[in-house]
């Protein structure tokens, strides 16, 4: 079956489908084509072109089509044009530009725009819940396709360089639709790939942007990863397999090369533009004087909060190399609202994780999550929250009373448990404070989330130590997972969990992005088969891949209500039940053998319910008889 769309040759017909007989000023409009039906029949055209801001006026016969405004911004070199969509119907629009010269003559240039038919309504878009276990993986370090191309005809300098934690590896889309059937084999249901987006940047010492978060063009795939049409193939063949897709998108920044950076379309595009006028807003003035972000999100939601703190999180550079830009520029934020639409018609992703959204500002952000939630009622969104109280991450989740601004953001990421968890692994649970303590005194803020059922958990991620650090404690990364994996939370992975991969970030971020091994030519180790793991890494893999199985489809987990009790005599006990089925998570936090007194739990268990289940072996274990346990064992029971 044909697709809708085919990016190339839509880029071309749409922008450069001209006046043969008048030299172009055109060179481009985003977004690249749009969709007939949406809510909201409202759609801003950026169009570049030197000096096109002296358009006079556009037409277009095209029927159902309004023109309803023309924005000329600061820069000569760009125009915002308004369209009211609401009675078109899908097909090939033709715009009229009358553009002034500059001896002041004026000459007409057509442009064909597509107007596209949606695939489905946007109710029928179902993004990612509590049902999925999502798999965070970044596509430069995970596998690299046959067909791959070192080097990329267009782009800027740059080196792949396996042995350089800080340089690009040279993973691509293609080798990651080469081991979908990895994923289904371990059962994950969803993967997050860290960003795909155009990053034409320099790879040179501190400015190497590898990790894709320096974006350069948001309406194009990194050719280093492949093309926009390979993305969605990727995204086809995931759907195919029961796998959702999640993107990483990025509002709070853009890359230094970013066309927007070398020419600003008006002077507030950017947060702090004088800083450009000075340094020329040139590569090389990079890291000259700025105001540097404090990282601090606190200032956000602190009442007392200082304007001068307040100013450098939301709005000082997160680095040197990501221009700040300022969404309180309702153009620029219509531009950004409008690209996260275009990528979920146009790819058909299932979720949106939006790096860095505190440091945003708040009500244009809020003002994204609504209108999406307003088009895309089943879609959802995670926003990066990073502060480990659950005061203040609850604040952020749609329709929380401790926040006067409703954020409409639907999941918010729980680095409380990412912390807490952290602590405990190294900790014995005492009768008080240490060990799983800390987990248990997490847990009871629930009660601050609209939506327990809507956060998201993890045990680490690409910009954390991983969870083993630079260790092999198997018996605590499964207690971690199995915690992470039946409690009331969306649950995430990253990468190579499930083989044990380690890594801190003392030296550098590239230590905990390390590449998977057997995904690029020549991996003398190959972890995606059994035959290439080792012994331990099978044990991981096999244990991991068990419970994920079992977890999938569990009404008991997905909808169930959940109980905690105190950690006693050092063992921390979760309880989810739905019905009359219960599963039960028992937690040895102590470094000894330890009981587990079971008519303390006895509220759990109905009369008849007698035996319980280990979901990994399948063993069976009495509910009214004291459970011994070994040292850290984690235990998942189900009856």
């Amino acid at each position: 079956m044909k697709r809708l769309f085919l990016f190339t040759a839509i880029f071309i017909a749409n922008i450069l489908t001209m006046s043969a007989a008048t030299k172009q000023t055109i060179t481009r409009i985003d977004p690249t084509d749009w969709f007939v039906g949406l809510k909201n029949p409202r759609v801003q055209l950026m169009v570049y072109g030197k000096g096109i801001r002296n358009t006079e006026q556009v037409t277009t016969d095209y029927p159902g089509v309004t023109i309803e405004d023309i924005v000329r911004l600061d820069s000569p070199n760009y125009l915002l044009v308004y369209l009211n969509l609401k009675d078109a119907k899908p097909g090939i629009m033709k715009l009229t530009f009358q553009v002034k010269n500059e001896k002041g003559k004026v000459k007409s240039e057509i442009v064909s725009y597509q107007l596209k038919q949606r695939e489905m309504s946007g109710d029928k878009r179902q993004g990612f819940d509590i049902s999925d276990v999502l798999y965070l993986l970044m596509p430069d370090r995970f596998a690299q396709g046959a067909n791959h191309q070192a080097q990329i005809k267009g782009m800027r300098t740059y080196k792949e360089d396996r042995t350089a934690p800080s340089l690009r590896h040279g993973g691509d889309l293609e080798g990651l639709q080469q081991h979908l059937d990895y994923f289904t084999e371990l059962g994950v249901t969803a993967l997050w790939f860290t960003p795909i987006l155009e990053n034409d940047s320099p790879d040179q010492g501190q400015w190497s942007t590898y990790h894709g978060y320096a974006c350069t063009d948001y309406y194009r795939v990194d050719p280093r990863f492949g093309t926009n049409e390979q993305y969605r193939q990727l995204i086809d063949a995931c759907h195919k397999k029961g796998m959702k897709v999640v993107m990483d998108m990025i509002f709070n920044h853009c890359g230094f090369e970013h066309p927007w950076v070398a020419d600003l379309p008006s002077k507030d595009w950017l947060n702090l533009p004088g800083w450009l006028e000075q340094s020329g807003g040139t590569s090389d003035s990079r890291g000259t004087d700025f105001l540097q972000t404090s990282y601090k999100l606190t200032p956000v939601l602190d009442p007392y909060a200082s304007e001068v703190d307040m100013r450098e999180t939301t709005e000082g550079w997160f680095v040197s190399t990501m221009p700040d830009l300022n969404q309180n520029n309702p153009h620029l934020m219509r531009y950004l609202i409008q690209n996260s639409i275009w990528w979920i018609e146009t790819a058909g992703i299932d979720g949106i994780r939006m790096d860095t959204y505190p440091y945003a500002f708040r009500k244009p952000m809020a003002q994204w999550m609504k209108e999406l939630d307003e088009e895309y009622p089943n879609f959802n969104t995670v926003g990066e929250t990073w502060v480990t109280e659950p005061a203040y991450t609850a604040a952020w989740q749609k329709d929380s009373k401790l926040s006067e601004e409703n954020s409409y953001l639907k999941t918010v990421m729980d680095f409380s448990f990412q912390e807490k968890l952290d602590s405990a692994k190294h900790e014995i649970t005492d009768s008080w404070w240490r060990g799983f303590n800390r987990l248990y005194n997490s847990f009871c803020y629930d009660y601050l989330y609209p939506n327990p059922s809507s956060v998201m958990a993890f045990l680490d991620n690409h910009d954390t130590d991983r969870f083993l650090g630079d260790g092999q404690d198997i018996t605590a990364l499964k207690q971690g997972l199995a915690l992470l994996l039946t409690v009331r939370r969306i649950p995430q992975l990253y990468y190579g969990t499930e083989i044990m991969m380690n890594g801190t970030k003392a030296q550098t971020d590239g230590h905990v992005r390390k590449d998977f091994p057997g995904g690029f030519p020549g991996d003398a180790h190959n972890a995606f088969t059994r035959e290439g793991r080792t012994k331990i890494e099978n044990e991981m893999f096999d244990w991991l891949s068990k419970l994920l199985h079992w977890r999938q489809g569990n009404e008991t987990i997905i909808r169930g209500y959940q109980t905690q009790f105190i950690p006693y005599n050092g063992v921390y006990v979760v309880a989810r039940r739905w019905h009359r089925h219960g599963v039960i998570t028992i937690i040895n936090g102590t470094r000894r053998n330890a009981t587990m007194e079971m008519k303390r739990y006895a509220e759990l268990f109905d009369s008849d319910q007698t035996m319980g289940e280990d979901v990994i072996t399948g063993q069976k274990y009495s509910l009214r008889e004291n459970l011994p346990l070994k040292p850290r064992q984690a235990l998942i029971l189900e009856y």
